[in-house]
């Protein structure tokens, strides 16, 4: 059946103007251009529901979501488009989104119907190991202890943002995907903007940007239970609701709970989520958004890597490299009822009944433990809410107002073991002996010898973004912004479980002296930090239908202050140490431009130039107390240039780019304690390590008619360290250099992610609302993550071990079964199911080089490294209903 409609504004036809009709079941695509008088016609369409957006620089993207197509019928849509010096877009202005043939980055969306088909209620950067570039892994396989890295850089240099707020997390940089397990969820769409990208904000988007959007207005009304099931003991429930658009009202909500054994003994998952979004048109000149989301969980989990032999000798005897003596130090583990073994865990008597205890979090005082006859050394706590309050006016002739203010609040923590315990080496990697332990200390007078304690992050963090936008009649547009962040957060310890004891007695409170504590009480450390951000942006953008050109400029304020409640000041005893950094600043300048040879093709260039301020930890070490007297920033100098080809059908496209990233004066400071043999202790200043980050990227699509889809990506990245540099060791008191430490890394490449990446899909839509997916995805040139600066031996300079190559491959089915109720309220089905590494392959996805714990003789082979093997095959499906 045909579909097809006209495209106008101000009652004048926009010819040019782009259409793409995506299926809401299958996310098969089609398109079409607008002719001479504004329409456009896309056949061939089976029937079934359908969403329309149509796009021309200059004017806002249209989107009409739940178009019925009938079999033997006509569908007609058409758009009236505002100019953009007119209109308030909401999400889709303030989350800074790249749009094609406008925006000079390299980007990927992923929309709602590849998220609803492919995540299967994995770790969400688990959806987008197809991208060019990104590879994400589950680790340890607990749940939302994914990690993300992208052409090269961690996590730390890489933004993640939820409707366009930075979510990093302020000290270190680092997200922790347990945080935002309802994501998936509630999210209408994901983009990621590899490079420096087009956001404006003073984010760590070196590696680049990933922006989840949650838009009440794009979701279908209605309410929708799904019910999952999956591989070791899943299950999750989730219920939406969502009015649609109610006159100027639209009202989404989330709420699904969680539970599953995980793969891995202990690796269990006990989880909550929630998420509530509205907006409110106030008038044609003012709109109101409010969103609210979070996740109380609690999981067990598998922190520690493991020596091949340890995890599976038949694996590491095939390894090439591995010696096959190393296999009588690393005798392999077993499993345990059907589970993987987990250092991280291990058996207690049935008679040992003791209560755990946590100060915040989601169980919030005394509790039982998870497992009966199991005591877990490493859990995870915590619930992290963020609400955002936005607000959009316009002012009239091309003014513009943009602004959010938020709030994230953060209780939780992670539990280890503290003191002295009884420990088993039965397979080299130390693992807890608890009965032995639990007995030792029930006979100590002193209390226990050794216990579990929780570490505890406490958070508040503030913070506004607002933009203020001038619009002008000839496709110019300039910004100006401001970023306020302010974040509070405490560290400390309290016991958890004293494991047999009457009490633990600590030492480390100055103030108090010697204490016989119990649960309840703070021990070990216990400090308050607090981080301060103001930043800025001016932004200047020209375009037109022949393209675009921009630049902006941002600058950044951060100081870092720190206070220790158990550590007295060396100059006024009575008090607290306190350390301040002082005014950090830094700054960065982008610019770029795209340029649209015909319909088709468009050609862009990017580049840009950072400097940032280090993290919380390169300036004050908060584990040691002492402040780094001259922090240098890091600096990112990067260029891109690419082509893109969209065919005019959407039957082809096609995108080609290459990057070059110059990271400079990587920094890191490293408390020593008795440096010099004088019982000196002091900062280790690690400066000037450089490295190049270059390589290239494909990706494209063909859809020969609406039956078949073929889609491919492609990376080859050359990520080395450029210099050899130096440490300098300046002590507590006095000046002047006392040693200085020389570090080996030229030409020694990057660890920690495969710099050799393809990714190919197959997918067929046998009926109307059906579709099966094959996914391969395969990488290789993986080197072994290190730590650079333990190269401090001029004659090693062998390459970090490289693990082997590996292809996986994942299989989705769906089949939607629409208007099963009667015809005033509609009603669908929908049966999915997914198979994650379909062929039960055996691969490494995650390496350490020359382990400290499990290596066997520190020459960077295969018996040297600590690994996570990927995760087993393993199963997801369920149903939900709509209606």
């Amino acid at each position: 059946m045909p579909s097809g409609g006209q495209v106008t504004s101000g009652g004048a036809a926009l010819s040019g103007a782009q259409v793409v009709v995506t299926e809401a079941s299958s996310g098969a695509q089609f398109g079409s251009l607008a002719d001479a008088q504004g329409r456009y016609t896309v056949p061939n369409l089976r029937p079934g529901r359908y969403t329309v957006q149509t796009q021309m620089i200059g004017y806002t993207s249209r989107t009409e979501a739940d178009v019925l197509v009938s079999a033997g019928q006509t569908s007609t849509v058409d758009f009236e488009l505002s100019s953009e010096a007119v209109s308030i877009a909401g999400l889709e202005v303030f989350a800074s989104r790249a749009t094609e043939r406008k925006t000079p980055v390299a980007f990927t969306d992923v929309d709602k119907v590849q998220l609803q088909n492919q995540l299967g209620s994995r770790d969400l950067p688990l959806v987008l190991n197809t991208t060019p570039s990104v590879y994400s892994t589950q680790q340890g396989g607990g749940a939302g202890d994914a990690r993300i890295n992208v052409r090269g850089f961690s996590q730390r240099n890489t933004a993640v943002m939820i409707n366009g707020v930075p979510v990093n997390d302020m000290e270190n940089g680092w997200v922790y995907w347990s945080n935002w397990d309802g994501l998936g969820d509630a999210a209408t769409s994901i983009q990621v903007q590899r490079g420096l990208s087009a956001v404006n904000l003073a984010t760590p988007s070196i590696g680049g940007t990933m922006n989840v959007i949650t838009d009440p207005t794009a979701q279908r009304p209605g309410i929708q239970a799904k019910q999952e099931f999956g591989s070791d003991a899943f299950l999750k429930t989730t219920l939406t609701g969502s009015t649609g658009e109610v006159g100027r009202l639209a009202v989404t909500g989330v709420l699904s709970r969680k539970t599953g054994d995980g793969r891995y003994l202990g690796t269990y998952t006990d989880a909550w989520s929630y998420y509530l979004a509205s907006s409110f048109q106030a008038n044609a000149r003012n709109r109101i958004e409010f969103y609210v989301v979070g996740a109380p969980q609690t999981h067990g989990q598998n922190l520690y890597k493991l020596n091949a032999g340890t995890i599976d000798q038949e694996f590491a005897r095939d390894l090439e490299g591995y010696d096959p003596a190393a296999l009588e130090d690393f005798p392999q583990a077993p499993e345990i009822d059907g589970q993987l073994w987990s250092p991280n865990i291990g058996p207690v008597s049935r008679s040992y009944a003791e209560e755990q205890y946590a100060s915040v979090g989601p169980e919030t005082g005394r509790f039982q433990r998870q497992l009966d006859g199991y005591l877990q050394e490493r859990e995870n706590y915590f619930h992290k809410p963020q609400a955002n309050l936005n607000w959009y006016s316009y002012f009239g002739s091309g003014l513009t107002l943009s602004t959010v203010g938020y709030y994230s609040g953060g209780d939780g923590g992670g539990s280890g073991t503290l003191g002295s315990l009884v420990w088993d080496y039965s397979y080299t990697q130390r693992f807890p002996d608890w009965d032995p332990t639990i007995e030792r200390n029930a006979l100590n007078d002193t209390g226990s010898r050794g216990i579990l304690r929780s570490s505890v992050n406490s958070q508040d963090t503030w913070g506004v973004i607002s933009k203020l936008r001038k619009d002008f009649a000839n496709g110019l547009s300039t910004e100006v912004g401001v970023d306020w962040r302010t974040a509070t957060i405490d560290h400390y310890r309290d016991v958890r479980d004293l494991l047999g004891g009457a009490y633990w007695l600590d030492s480390d409170d100055e103030f108090s002296g010697d204490r016989q504590t119990t649960y309840g009480d703070r021990i070990d450390y216990n400090d308050r930090n607090n981080v301060d951000w103001i930043g800025g942006h001016f932004q200047a953008e020209k375009s037109s239908r022949q393209g675009s050109v921009f630049a902006m400029v941002g600058l950044s304020q951060i100081s870092y202050s720190y206070e220790n409640f158990f550590v007295r000041d060396p100059n006024n005893t009575s008090e607290t140490l306190k350390l301040e950094s002082g005014d950090l600043s830094g700054y960065q300048i982008k610019g770029g431009a795209v340029y649209n040879l015909t319909d088709e093709w468009s050609t862009y260039t990017n580049l840009g130039y950072v400097s940032k301020v280090p993290i919380f930890d390169g300036v004050i070490d908060d584990g040691a107390g002492v402040i780094n007297p001259d922090p240098t920033n890091e600096t990112f100098i990067s260029f891109e240039g690419g082509v893109t080809f969209r065919s005019l059908e959407s039957g082809i496209s096609f995108d080609l780019n290459a990057y070059h990233t110059n990271w400079k004066d990587r920094t890191r400071n490293q408390f020593v304690r008795n440096i010099d043999g004088q019982n000196n202790d002091g900062l280790v200043n690690l400066l000037g390590l450089d490295a190049r980050h270059m390589g290239v990227e494909a990706s494209a699509a063909f859809q020969p008619n609406s039956l078949f889809r073929f889609d491919a990506a492609a990376s080859l990245g050359n990520w080395e360290y450029t210099n050899d540099v130096e440490g300098t060791y300046r002590p507590d008191e006095g000046s002047g250099e006392v040693e200085t430490f020389n570090f080996y890394l030229e030409g020694l490449k990057v660890g920690d992610a495969p710099q050799t990446q393809f990714a190919l899909a197959a997918s067929v839509y046998p009926a109307a609302g059906a579709s099966l997916q094959l996914v391969s995805k395969l990488f290789g040139n993986h080197y072994a993550e290190y730590d650079p600066f333990s190269r401090t031996d001029e004659t090693d300079t062998a390459q970090s071990w490289q693990a082997p190559g590996y292809s996986v491959f994942d299989l989705h089915a769906s089949y939607n079964i629409t208007n099963l109720l009667p015809s005033s309220r509609g009603g669908d089905v929908r049966l999915f199911a997914n198979v994650f590494n379909l062929l039960d392959q055996k691969y490494v996805q995650d390496a350490v080089d020359n382990s400290a714990f499990n290596s066997y003789d520190d020459d960077h082979d295969a018996d040297d490294a600590e690994i996570f093997l990927g995760l087993p095959r393993s199963f997801n499906f369920g149903v939900s209903v709509r209606f």
